[in-house]
């Protein structure tokens, strides 16, 4: 009668081969399971970026082409104030074609889309100078968000200089400024009864009557740091400060 020895030890080493093999696949399929989730969740990431890309550019182009009709259609005359205002609209309307030819991130489309929108609001002015309907409604730049915005007119006259401001067009009031820094302090948007940004970034003996006209106009009702009862500024003009060098009041 044939017998059979069966070798306990090789069954065993046998067992635990397979045990092996079989963690080693599964481990296996989890890293497989855990790379393609990776490049899942990255394909995803660049088509959601791709997309919000896509939308900035669209909503800037649009803003600039909206910017482009009005600066080629409007014809401001003999008006002093609409030709300044058109002026303006002009400057914005190359700045921001040539922010859109250069941009490649969403910031930097909305930065295009700021500036036409900016230019939008100078045609706005320039179309009320002329007597014409404004158009719609434009939404807040970020300057005007930053720097705020005035909210109710207000005047004043230091050393024979007179400025008056206020949120809306007036034969008083007819240029428009949108706001912004100027030498460290925040000016806010809102028309004025001259274009004094015009020489706003030249010296002259102007400056100090500058800074106190200003100073008059607003600092009085910044006692927190905030503008209160006459304006929205958003912003701290702080102490009078230093407007810096306007130029001459004098000569617009």
């Amino acid at each position: 009668m044939l017998s059979v020895k069966y070798d306990y030890g090789c069954g065993l080493r046998h067992a635990g081969y397979r045990g092996f093999m079989g963690n080693a696949t599964l481990l296996l399929l989890l890293v497989i399971g855990i790379i393609a989730a990776s490049i899942w969740s990255y394909q995803a990431r660049k088509g959601r970026l791709a997309e919000a890309l896509a939308d900035a550019r669209e909503e800037a182009q649009r803003w600039h082409e909206r910017l482009g009709g009005q600066v080629m259609s409007l014809n401001p005359g003999e008006n002093e104030a609409a030709r300044q205002a058109l002026a303006d609209a002009s400057e914005r309307y190359t700045a921001s074609g040539g922010q859109l030819e250069r941009a490649t991130t969403i910031r930097q489309y909305e930065l295009a889309a700021q500036t036409a929108l900016e230019g939008l609001y100078y045609i706005r002015a320039a179309r009320l100078a002329l007597g014409l309907d404004p158009g719609p409604e434009l939404p807040l730049t970020e300057a005007q968000r930053r720097n705020g915005v005035i909210t109710a007119e207000r005047e004043a006259t230091v050393q024979g200089q007179h400025l008056k401001v206020g949120p809306q067009y007036t034969p008083d009031t007819p240029y428009y400024y949108p706001g912004g820094m100027m030498h460290g302090r925040r000016v806010p948007a809102g028309y004025y009864s001259q274009p004094w940004w015009r020489g706003a970034l030249t010296a002259g003996v102007g400056a100090l009557g500058a800074m106190m006209l200003f100073d008059a106009l607003f600092v009085p009702d910044i006692p927190m740091g905030g503008f209160d009862t006459g304006g929205d500024f958003g912003g701290d003009f702080g102490d009078s400060g230093d407007f810096g060098d306007f130029g001459d009041f004098g000569d617009f």
